[in-house]
């Protein structure tokens, strides 16, 4: 029998918006002559070009710097242009309007067009930025974790958590269409040319789908997980890919931050069938440490980037999914959720009761047509949290004691030229550290991701020995060469707001060390 926890993570302690709502089928002629009616109200601008929305059918894009969504507007009832509207909702007649398709593009004029000054410096004229958030169309809640990607392509990124990102666009494709996407939604695409250069808010429209009771006792969860396995050969690549990756860990202690390091990996992907292991050659790094801590243990998150390698469920199948080990848990079908517009069987499972080790719980979406796992979220079962602690801490000090508190895990493959591949990987460690003698523990967050950012599948072999990067090493005590240049172009996932004010606050530079 396989080990009921197959994966440590191990710690060495020595310590403008884009409404995209359902449009009314469009009329012909001119989107902003059109004539509609709202009623007296008062609200925000979001809320008041939703209303215009929902009476037009047309779809708005500006830039979220140049209009507050959150002011609040008071308009008087009666009918007038879809022009007259905007300019009444957003108070500002100086605006430049046009319509493309069924969009409206609301832009400044010329002469009122600044360039804001947290704007960053231009990139080359080879490239061109999208940037903005993402967020749900009902409740203006940020999308943490939504795909973006430009459509037909490998090129993509993600949010963050909180629902940001931004993407580099080479301009050979200018003229193709941005993608996002998300659990639960409806996937959208908007032209790049229209957003190109503008920080913009885009919103997706959820979709609740109701699963009858008939059909949860017609479903057999673990004959879902076994077409799952067997049809990997035709849903997985059998052949090897290279990856380009962005990868990052952090830790954060007592609320505060620690240390924050980055890198691009090029991934030598070999296929799941296989028992080769995956090579990961380094080609740029970055990091970030608060010399200001000044406590008396030092954390390090080691194998990070070994553990992102392993959660690749389909290749190295956890004790959830492997045949020899599914009598240890329940499944149960639970819902149908779209990913990726994709209706997905959601499979829940969970340690049985007479199961005393340490196991996990979670969902898989599994897609109801060709049985592809589209995307696991799972984590370490709180019962047996405490019983866990020694499987992924290491303590070099006795003076320290450790409780870990919560472990969890979300892993989602993205579909390209006919087979999926590893989307995005994360990790968050949650434990607690107490020094002897001390009535109080330190919260510690440790945390590791990584995401696809291009693929390559031809020309592929495998790296040469003293290329590649000892995966299961400290990954912040590696020294590197900072590479300005490189970091502007390349695309990344952004820090969260509590991140990039934490690294606006330390003292510390990213370094700059030689090999």
């Amino acid at each position: 029998m396989r080990p009921t926890v197959p994966y440590f993570y191990g710690f060495v302690v020595w310590i403008g918006l884009l409404f995209f709502a359902c449009p009314m089928q469009a009329q012909h002629g001119d989107m902003l002559s059109r004539k509609i009616y709202l009623s007296g109200m008062k609200g925000s601008i979001y809320e008041l070009l939703e209303k215009v929305t929902q009476q037009s059918g047309v779809l708005f894009i500006y830039d979220s710097r140049i209009i507050n969504n959150e002011k609040q507007v008071r308009i008087k009832s009666g009918e007038r242009t879809v022009r007259e509207a905007i300019y009444e909702i957003t108070q500002n007649r100086n605006l430049s309007l046009r319509s493309v398709g069924n969009h409206i593009l609301i832009q400044l004029t010329p002469k009122e067009a600044s360039v804001p000054a947290e704007q960053t410096a231009p990139l080359p004229a080879s490239f061109a930025v999208i940037e903005g958030f993402l967020v749900d169309q009902q409740t203006q809640e940020p999308i943490s974790f939504g795909t973006v990607g430009i459509y037909g392509t490998s090129i993509g990124t993600i949010t963050n958590q909180n629902g940001e990102f931004r993407l580099h666009v080479p301009d050979s494709l200018i003229h193709s269409s941005l993608q996002f996407s998300h659990v639960g939604y409806l996937p959208q695409q908007v032209a790049i040319s229209l957003v190109r250069g503008h920080h913009t808010t885009f919103s997706l429209e959820p979709k609740n789908i109701s699963i009858q009771e008939v059909v949860v006792r017609l479903v057999n969860p673990q004959r879902i997980i076994k077409d799952m396995l067997d049809k990997r050969k035709e849903n997985y690549a059998s052949f090897p890919v290279y990856f380009t990756s962005f990868y990052r860990e952090g830790i954060e202690r007592k609320k505060g931050f620690v240390n924050l390091s980055e890198a691009v990996f090029k991934i030598y992907k070999t296929p799941f069938h296989t028992p080769q292991t995956d090579q990961v050659k380094l080609l740029k790094m970055r990091k970030i440490s608060n010399t200001a801590e000044k406590d008396t243990f030092i954390t390090k998150l080691k194998s990070g980037v070994n553990a992102c390698l392993l959660l690749d469920l389909v290749k190295i199948l956890p004790d959830f999914l492997n045949p020899e080990d599914l009598n240890q848990y329940d499944f149960r079908h639970t819902d149908l959720a779209l990913v990726e517009n994709r209706m997905t069987n959601v499979i829940t499972f969970e340690q049985r009761p007479t199961v005393k080790t340490p196991a996990y719980r979670g969902d898989l979406y599994i897609d109801t047509e060709n049985d592809a796992l589209l995307m696991a979220k799972f984590e370490m079962n709180p019962r047996y949290i405490k019983e866990a602690t020694s499987m992924f801490i290491e303590k070099k000090s006795r003076n320290l004691s450790f409780k870990l508190d919560r472990v969890v895990y979300a892993v989602s493959y993205k579909y390209w030229d006919g087979k999926y591949y590893i989307n995005h990987i994360r990790g968050d460690l949650h434990f607690k550290v107490k020094p002897r003698k001390q009535l109080f523990s330190n919260s510690v967050h440790a945390w590791f991701e990584m995401v696809t950012c291009d693929i390559e599948t031809t020309d592929v072999s495998r790296f040469v020995r003293n290329e590649t990067f000892p995966k299961t090493m400290v990954f912040s005590d590696i020294n590197f060469v900072y590479d300005n240049d490189f970091w502007e172009n390349f695309n990344v996932i952004l820090p969260e707001e509590e991140l990039y004010e934490a690294i606006r606050k330390i003292t510390s530079q990213i370094e700059e060390i030689q090999l």
